[in-house]
């Protein structure tokens, strides 16, 4: 079992810088315009001679309300009625994708997010999964990870009971907090009693796993209001919990400048916030898995971690890394062999190409050999919190310390730090560390010295 992480104020202090969060290597920083459906189409022919399974993730853009918080790709409006044009491209998508591939390629994972997937309405959604499963190999006897997220003020008893009927098993809610002063701050007023109704719902109805989302940093919230939220949310029992650090980028985020920069809590406040949580779902018996997540030890992504087997995607950590991943919907992101690829965030221009009958790529990126080594070391460090040189030299036929030497020095002064154990094959992330991880990682990026990391989140 892996040992608990460790609080060091000192090392959170001298490594807490921002970087990517690597739910790819090379991260979508580096995509690029010259990327387009001619190699899309190229790696799904690769994907089908090669009979991988496959993993979709189905973008629905619309909010009715807008929360100040939010960096996501969304669109907020309260008329229903925008969601039968967008899915009607969407379903264009969807054919033309599954055209290129096998259909005996089964579909392991299954993903609706957002926005707010049940935006759409109970025919939307059944007309959507139709779809799906005209044009891929959806999996009929529910061993398939397929999950959906909820926003509870959007869904209902009836609608978990459709969601299950459709082939849903897993849940991922929103909460972040349960202050009503800070529920006002950012403009999402939602009850414990509305999240525990979806909750109790997803219980009785048999779904295989409920995640919960939380994010520390928010306007208003202080060590102690957070932790009596974190509190009343370990005795919902998730199965899954993402604690998140609100990054307040309002020069790239317009809901942003909504939030009063002076009700945020201050870094030492943030700190406070996650030590305590972590002390928390610790003594709940929740385990780290790693990048704000937290799991039970009898989850999937528990175990997997402790059998090595854990991998990180586009759909954060996963035990179905070795799918493909296809994207399908306004700005989703395809991850297909050695090639990442993007659909246009724009939805006029999403609609726009697919009305004329043209795949909505829009820029990406065809992995060189060096991305995949480095790709191959950040995710086992990321996920594993570990890395044996001689895995990577028998993978990609190389002397580690010969290629990666000028490195060495950093990963020296890591060791130094107590952040890592550096040995001759291998480096392990200690419990002092784990929290870091990322900062680890960036050790190993050949992108992120020509990066603007205001781009980026901190660590913590």
């Amino acid at each position: 079992m892996l040992d608990a992480i460790r609080w060091d104020s000192d090392l959170i202090r001298r490594y807490d810088l921002a970087g990517p969060r690597y739910t790819s290597y090379p991260t979508a920083v580096q995509f690029h315009g010259q990327v387009g459906t001619f190699d899309l189409f190229h790696a799904l022919r690769d994907s089908r001679k090669a009979q991988r399974p496959l993993s979709l993730y189905v973008h629905v853009p619309f909010c009715a309300n807008i929360c100040y918080y939010c960096a996501c790709n969304k669109v907020i409006t309260k008329d229903r009625g925008r969601a039968q044009p967008y899915l009607q491209r969407l379903e264009q998508e969807i054919q033309l994708i599954a055209c290129h591939l096998d259909p005996a390629q089964t579909v392991e994972q299954l993903h609706f997010g957002g926005g707010t997937p049940t935006f759409l309405s109970h025919d939307e959604l059944r007309q959507l999964m139709a779809h799906l499963r005209k044009h891929f190999n959806l999996l009929n006897d529910d061993s398939g990870d397929y999950g959906i997220e909820i926003d509870p003020r959007e869904a209902d008893w009836s609608t978990m009971g459709l969601l299950r009927e459709l082939g849903f098993n897993r849940v991922s809610i929103g909460l972040q907090d349960l202050d009503p002063a800070v529920q006002r701050a950012v403009n999402r007023l939602q009850s414990l009693e509305e999240t525990r109704a979806v909750i109790d719902a997803a219980r009785t109805l048999q779904f295989r796993s409920i995640n919960i989302d939380l994010i520390y940093g928010l306007p208003k919230q202080t060590p102690d209001n957070f932790a009596r939220t974190v509190e009343e949310v370990i005795s919902l029992q998730p199965d899954r919990l993402s604690v998140f650090n609100y990054a307040h980028l309002p020069e790239r985020f317009m809901p942003q400048r909504r939030i009063n920069s002076s009700d945020l809590p201050s870094p030492a406040h943030k700190l406070e916030m996650l030590q305590r949580t972590i002390e928390q779902l610790t003594a709940a018996g929740y385990r780290y898995i790693g990048m704000d997540h937290f799991a039970l030890p009898d989850d999937e992504l528990a175990i997997a971690q402790e059998e090595h087997t854990l991998q990180r995607n586009f759909q954060g950590y996963t035990t179905h890394g070795h799918c493909d991943l296809i994207g399908l919907g306004v700005s989703a992101i395809s991850q297909i062999g050695v090639l990442y690829c993007q659909n246009s965030s724009d939805l006029n221009a999403y609609q726009n190409s697919l009305a004329s009958a043209q795949l909505a790529t829009s820029r990406g990126l065809v992995c060189n050999a060096d991305d995949r080594l480095r790709r191959a070391v950040i995710q086992q460090l990321i996920c594993n919190f570990k890395l044996e040189f001689a895995e990577i030299e028998q993978q990609f036929n190389i002397d580690f310390q010969g290629y990666f030497g000028a490195l060495w020095p950093q990963l020296q002064g890591m060791a130094e730090d107590g952040l890592i154990r550096f040995e001759r094959e291998r480096i392990e992330v200690l419990p002092a560390g784990r929290l870091l991880v990322r900062s680890v990682c960036m050790v190993f990026d050949a992108y992120l010295e020509q990066q603007n990391r205001q781009r980026f989140s901190r660590v913590i």
